[in-house]
């Protein structure tokens, strides 16, 4: 099995490249997530530290672009199409199995469906000359400082650990579904209960009771009113959000701790639950 060949490359090599480019992918996107939140968050499917999304992408480019290496200009532009195309269908097909979403460009400029944007596309074109020029190199001197025997024992006890652990992690992505739209439910509860304290807040900030129309016309024209009427509007939107946060929290803590990973990990879970929520109720208002 190990001396099969793609492309010209054994099976053993193919393999041990996707395990570290998957180890490599965990190690950026948890530090880039961990450092934007302030604190550790595993962004891999599994427990355990391989994004295995990372190492398909990589391997998959690596062996369909091997032939344009020389090219810097059709390496950038080929690694954007073909990674593209892979985050495209990796969105749809876990999508399809686990009816949850991983990630979502719907905020981005020139995003198509939420699952891909002309941003990550850029990106990915960088990405994949970074891959050949220096990344590669590293890995392919990397993988031959130790015996093939030694390599290949070493590949059977990981996979094996990870399959273990896919099925773990599946497990709780697959309750995911029937779960979710109970949370959203109490999200949007806490939700309008929050925004009715900001709205009695506000108006007794604003206006007392029984004032005239006159004091009300001459306070609404005043600039130094109005501004300060707004940053107490943002501070009580901005408590709001960070309650809103703590609480959806408080829920994830209740489960098993594969979804509560999965939860804190990945805030866009919910995308599908809402995009057919906001499509009933435009139905019911029609």
């Amino acid at each position: 099995m190990w001396t099969l060949t793609i492309n010209g490359i054994d099976v053993y090599h193919i393999v041990s490249w996707f395990l570290i480019y998957s180890f490599l992918g965990w190690v950026w996107e948890t530090a880039y997530v961990s450092l934007k939140e302030g604190e550790f968050i595993n962004r891999g499917f599994i427990n355990g530290p391989l994004c295995t999304i990372y190492g398909h992408g990589a391997v998959t480019v690596y062996l369909i672009l091997k032939p344009l290496e020389d090219n810097t200009i059709l390496l950038y532009f080929g690694g954007m199409i073909v990674a593209t195309l892979l985050e495209y269908f990796t969105a749809v097909l876990m999508e399809a199995i686990f009816h949850t979403s991983w990630w979502d460009y719907s905020d981005q400029k020139f995003n198509f469906q939420g699952r891909i944007c002309l941003g990550a596309s850029l990106g990915w074109g960088f990405f994949t000359v970074i891959l050949f020029r220096v990344l590669h190199p590293a890995v392919e001197k990397f993988v031959d400082l130790w015996p093939i025997f030694t390599g290949e024992v070493c590949i059977c006890v990981i996979l094996l650990i990870y399959v273990l652990d896919f099925c773990y992690s599946a497990s709780a992505a697959f309750r995911l579904r029937d779960r979710i739209p109970q949370w959203e439910r109490q999200l949007e509860r806490k939700q309008v209960e929050l925004m009715l304290r900001v709205n009695e807040k506000m108006n007794s900030l604003e206006f007392a009771r029984g004032e005239s129309l006159e004091n009300i016309r001459n306070r609404m024209e005043d600039l130094d009113f109005i501004r300060t009427i707004n940053e107490r509007r943002q501070a009580l939107l901005e408590d709001v959000s960070a309650e809103l946060r703590s609480y959806r929290r408080s829920l994830a803590s209740r489960v098993e701790h594969n979804t509560a990973r999965f939860l804190k990990s990945y805030p866009h879970l919910n995308r599908g639950y809402r995009l057919r929520h906001n499509k009933d109720k435009k139905h019911k208002r029609s």
